[in-house]
C-alpha cells in the first residue's frame, strides 16, 4: 500500500500559514504578551508575603478560617524555597491562557448547546484536541509565535480549551427543558432565557469546567517550559536535564501548591456564584452550624481587609519591582543579552563563563536551558542571541543545514572533539566497535543514548550501527545526557558492564576508569569543532561582544578544570563556581573580554 504523506501536506499547510499569515500571528502574539505582562506585573509586584496574604484572605472568604491559614502556609513555603518569582509568572500565565480559554470556550459550548449541528462539528475537533500528545502542540506554536510565553500561553489554551466547552454544553442541556418552555411560556425572550434561566443554573458545571481548565493548564506549563516559558515548567525541565531531584521535587512542590489553592478557589466561587449554592450557605449562617474554622467574612469585610493590605504595601514601600539603572557600569549599559545553551557539560561551563564575563562588562544577561531542536529555532527567530555549544560539520549537522542560513557562525573556541561509544575498563575483550558485535547479551542489548534530538543519536542509529553489523543486535536508547550520566554511574559503582554513547572532552574520564571503543571504519567522522552561533545580525548590533566571542577560545585544560569546578559547586551553584574558577585566573578576563583602548 502506497504511504500516505500526510506529514508532509501538514508541513506544507504550515509552511504557508507563517508565510502568508504571519501579520494574524504577530497580532496575536502582541496580544498575548500585552496580558501576560499586565498580569505578571501585577502579580510580581506586591513582597510576597504580602501577596500572600492577599491570597488567603481570597481563601478565608472562599473556604473559611482553615483554609485561609493553609493558603498563607504554602505560599509561605513557595517563597521560602525561592521560586516566588518563577511561580507568579507561572500562575500568570495559566491565568492569561485560562482566560482566553473560557473567552473562546463558553460562548463555543453555548452555540453547542443550543445548535446540535455546531455540536456535531465541535465533538471530533474536541476528542483530537483531548487526546494529541500535549507535546506535538508545542511545534506550531514555536512556528507561528516562535519561543517564550506567547508560544506557552497558546499551546496551553488549546490544550485545555476542551473541558471548558464540553462544560458549558453540558451543564445548558441538563437545566430542566420544563424551566426552560416555562420561561419562553411567560414571553421571556431567548436572550433572557440564557441568561437568566439556563446559565445561573448551569453555573455548578461550568465552573467545574472552568477547574479543569486551571488544571490542564498547570499540567501544561511543565511542557511549555520546553520552549523558553520559564516560570516552574522551566524550573522542572532544567531539573529533568540535569538530572536534579532536589530542585525538581521543589518546583513540583511549588506547582502543587498553585494546583490546589486554584482547584480549592474555584470550586468554592462556584459554590458563591451558584444560586443553589447561596442558598444552601444562607442555611447554615441561619442555622447556626458554622464552627470557627469554617467562618466566611462578608464580602464587604474581604474587600476591607485586601485593601488594607494594599495601603499598607504602599505605605511601608513594600512594592518591589523597581525599574533597573540603565545605566550600569561598563560598556554594556545594561543592554539585555539572551543566551540558550544545551545541558551539556562544555555547554553549560562556556554559557556561564560568558553570563558571568558579560556581566562584569555591563550587560544584563539571561540564560535559559532548551533541547537541540527548539534551541535552534530560537535563534533562527532571533529570540536568543547567542548559544556556544554547537558542535560543527557532524554531530549538529542537521540544524545547520535547516537553519545556518539565518544563523551566524562566530567561529570554534574548542576542537577537535570526538564522539564515541564507550565502556568502563573492567569489561574485557571489548576494544572496538566491532568487539561488540555478538557481545550484546553482556550489555543486555542496549547502548545507553542521550537526548534523541542529538545529531550524534542520528548518526549511531543510522550510520555506525549499521557499518559494524549491530542493527538488530542493540537498542539505542533514548533520554538524556543526565540519565546517561546516572546509568554510567549506577553500573560503574556496581562494576557491571554498560555501552554509553559520550563524547570527548568530558569530565567523566577523570572521574570514571573508562575505555573509548576504537573506530577503525571511520563511521563517527572526523571530529567536530565547539562553535558559538547567533542569531543574523546579532555582531552588528553588539559589535564588541561579536569580536569577543570571535576571538574565544580554551585549552581542554581550562574547559575540563571549569566543568569539574561546577560539577564539584553542586546545581544551582554554576555561576559562583566560574567566579570561583575565574578568581584563580584573574587575567583571564581582560584576555576574552577586553575594554576598548582610550587611544
Amino acid at each position: 500500500m502506497p504511504r500516505l504523506s500526510l506529514g508532509d501536506w501538514v508541513d506544507h499547510g504550515v509552511d504557508w500559514l507563517v508565510t502568508h499569515l504571519a501579520w494574524l500571528f504577530d497580532a496575536l502574539k502582541s496580544v498575548v504578551e500585552g496580558l501576560y505582562g499586565a498580569v505578571d506585573a501585577v502579580l510580581g509586584a506586591p513582597e510576597p508575603l504580602l501577596l500572600a496574604g492577599v491570597f488567603a484572605v481570597l481563601a478565608w472568604w472562599l473556604r473559611g478560617l482553615t483554609a485561609g491559614v493553609l493558603a498563607f502556609g504554602g505560599f509561605a513555603l513557595i517563597d521560602s524555597l525561592e521560586l516566588w518569582d518563577k511561580s507568579m509568572s507561572t500562575l500568570a500565565l495559566v491565568l492569561v491562557a485560562t482566560l482566553i480559554a473560557l473567552l473562546l470556550g463558553v460562548p463555543l459550548g453555548i452555540w453547542a448547546a443550543r445548535s446540535q449541528t455546531v455540536s456535531a462539528v465541535v465533538r471530533p475537533v474536541l476528542d483530537l484536541l483531548q487526546t494529541m500528545p500535549s507535546m506535538v502542540l508545542l511545534i506550531p506554536a514555536i512556528l507561528f509565535f516562535g519561543m517564550g510565553v506567547p508560544a506557552g500561553v497558546v499551546a496551553t489554551l488549546i490544550f485545555a480549551i476542551a473541558p471548558g466547552v464540553r462544560m458549558t454544553e453540558l451543564g445548558i442541556r441538563q437545566v430542566d427543558t420544563e424551566l426552560v418552555e416555562a420561561a419562553e411560556a411567560f414571553g421571556t425572550t431567548p436572550r433572557d432565557t440564557l441568561f437568566r434561566v439556563q446559565l445561573p443554573l448551569a453555573l455548578p458545571t461550568i465552573m467545574a469546567g472552568v477547574n479543569q481548565v486551571i488544571m490542564l493548564g498547570l499540567s501544561m506549563v511543565v511542557i511549555a517550559g520546553m520552549v523558553g516559558t520559564g516560570g516552574l515548567g522551566g524550573a522542572v525541565n532544567e531539573a529533568i536535564g540535569q538530572l536534579d531531584i532536589g530542585l525538581g521535587f521543589e518546583a513540583g512542590l511549588g506547582i502543587v501548591v498553585l494546583a490546589i489553592y486554584l482547584d480549592r478557589m474555584t470550586g468554592a466561587l462556584g459554590e458563591r456564584l451558584s444560586p443553589l449554592g447561596r442558598r444552601a450557605a444562607a442555611k447554615a449562617r441561619a442555622a447556626g452550624d458554622l464552627r470557627i474554622w469554617q467562618h466566611r467574612p462578608r464580602p464587604a469585610v474581604a474587600v476591607v481587609a485586601v485593601v488594607v493590605l494594599a495601603l499598607v504595601a504602599g505605605g511601608t514601600n513594600l512594592l518591589g519591582g523597581g525599574a533597573k539603572d540603565a545605566s550600569a557600569a561598563g560598556i554594556g549599559k545594561g543592554e539585555k543579552i539572551r543566551i540558550g545553551y544545551i545541558p551539556w557539560d562544555e555547554g553549560i561551563a562556556s554559557t556561564y563563563l560568558w553570563k558571568e564575563l558579560l556581566e562584569r562588562r555591563g550587560f544584563e544577561v539571561e540564560t535559559t536551558q532548551y533541547t537541540a531542536g527548539p534551541l535552534y529555532t530560537g535563534l533562527a527567530q532571533g529570540q536568543i542571541d547567542f548559544q556556544t555549544d554547537s558542535w560543527l560539520p557532524v554531530t549538529h549537522a542537521e540544524y545547520w543545514k535547516k537553519y545556518g542560513d539565518r544563523l551566524d557562525d562566530l567561529g570554534s573556541w574548542y576542537s577537535p572533539t570526538s564522539l564515541e561509544i564507550t565502556v568502563p575498563s573492567y569489561v574485557e575483550g571489548v576494544e572496538s566497535l566491532a568487539d561488540l558485535k555478538g557481545k550484546a547479551d553482556l550489555f543486555d542489548g542496549r547502548i545507553v543514548g542521550i537526548e534523541p534530538s542529538a545529531g550524534m543519536m542520528g548518526l549511531l542509529k543510522k550510520d555506525v550501527l549499521a557499518d559494524y553489523g549491530l542493527d538488530g543486535e542493540y537498542e539505542v536508547v533514548d533520554g538524556s545526557t543526565p540519565a546517561m550520566l546516572a546509568e554510567l554511574k549506577r553500573a560503574y559503582a556496581r562494576k557491571e558492564p554498560i555501552a554509553v554513547t559520550l563524547w570527548s572532552p568530558h569530565w567523566a574520564y577523570s572521574d570514571y576508569d573508562l575505555r573509548k571503543l576504537a573506530d577503525p571504519k571511520g563511521s563517527w567522522g572526523e571530529g567536530d569543532g565547539v562553535h558559538t552561533l547567533s542569531r543574523d545580525g546579532f555582531a552588528d548590533d553588539h559589535p564588541e561582544v561579536g569580536r569577543w566571542l570571535k576571538d574565544f577560545a580554551m585549552s581542554e585544560e581550562q574547559l575540563t578544570s571549569l566543568e569539574a569546578d561546577i560539577q564539584k559547586a553542586g546545581k544551582g551553584e554554576e555561576q559562583e563556581a566560574v567566579r570561583g574558577w575565574l578568581a584563580e585566573r584573574p587575567e583571564l578576563l581582560d584576555t576574552w573580554a577586553p575594554l576598548p583602548s582610550d587611544g
